[in-house]
């Protein structure tokens, strides 16, 4: 049930983020979450997209360093300890988290959903699965 990141390698400049959501506005890719690592030369773009392999030939096309990582979705109820809660389930389970960001749904849903790369993703499936998580399809992704 993992779903696909794209990680994009920016040089650290003005302007490169906006040369790489322009390239994916252009193609009416939608991103749905997005988190930036950088240091002094260069920066790591994180995205989840509706459409994760046409996000990838658009960059690719347009020069850009993309590849593929499989992450955890997961919903989190939205509501003080919420994340806590999560955790929680993930530390029982002894699955580390390498890095983590957040996104928000629709103003319909009550709740916010967190990206984990963890270091064996079907690994961590296995061990989460049947504890009361909710953990998202590439599908469920591009309904929310």
């Amino acid at each position: 049930m993992s779903i696909k990141q794209i990680s994009v390698f920016l040089e650290n400049k003005p302007g490169k983020l906006k040369n790489m959501t322009g390239v994916l506005a252009q193609a009416g890719i939608d991103m749905r979450a997005l988190s930036l690592a950088e240091t002094k030369d260069f920066g790591i773009a994180r995205i989840i997209v509706d459409d994760v392999f046409e996000a990838v030939n658009v960059l690719k096309d347009a020069d850009f360093v993309a590849s593929l990582t499989s992450v955890l979705a997961v919903a989190v109820p939205d509501e003080p300890g919420g994340l806590d809660k999560l955790l929680q389930i993930f530390s029982d389970a002894q699955v580390n988290i390498e890095y983590m960001y957040a996104f928000l749904g629709s103003k319909d849903t009550k709740h916010a959903y967190m990206i984990f790369r963890v270091a064996d993703t079907k690994s961590a499936e296995s061990k989460l699965t049947g504890k009361g998580l909710k953990i998202l399809t590439q599908e469920d992704i591009c309904q929310i």
